[in-house]
């Protein structure tokens, strides 16, 4: 299996999904690859995120490169969810696979039918690049 890249949380993105996790009730069946994904981040200050990382609340840009399909989602929070066909929760395997990649990265994550490469392409929207440190 290829080598994982590196990825970037925010500080305020890692203790939010650190609460999420710690309630009761939030299991999920991404939830020990999600744990596993926080353990290996490293985790900056908002102000400090480089531009090229999906943090929360970014919108992306990516490629599931053994079908070609290209999607631009919003990655959000559980709560954010709308039914919104423009937005994946952290909680979905996709989400977990994007969170803390930089432009360029690729990532193997499960899938109904096996395995699925993600590439991050290009990020549209970053808080912390439109300078929303707090939301």
């Amino acid at each position: 299996m290829a080598r994982k890249p590196k990825i970037t949380v925010s500080s305020l993105d890692f203790e939010r999904l650190q609460t999420l996790l710690e309630k009761d009730g939030s299991a999920f069946a991404g939830r020990e690859a999600l744990e596993a994904e926080l353990d290996r981040a490293d985790v900056l200050e908002p102000k400090d995120m480089p531009p090229n990382v999906v943090t929360m609340n970014s919108t992306v840009r990516f490629t599931l490169l053994e079908t070609g399909k290209e999607s631009t989602l919003q990655l959000v929070y559980p709560r954010d969810m709308d039914g919104s066909s423009e937005k994946v929760s952290v909680f979905a395997p996709v989400g977990i696979a994007l969170l803390g990649l930089s432009v360029g990265d690729e990532l193997q994550m499960p899938s109904p039918t096996g395995q699925v490469t993600v590439r991050v392409d290009a990020i549209a929207w970053q808080p912390e690049s439109a300078g929303e440190l707090h939301r």
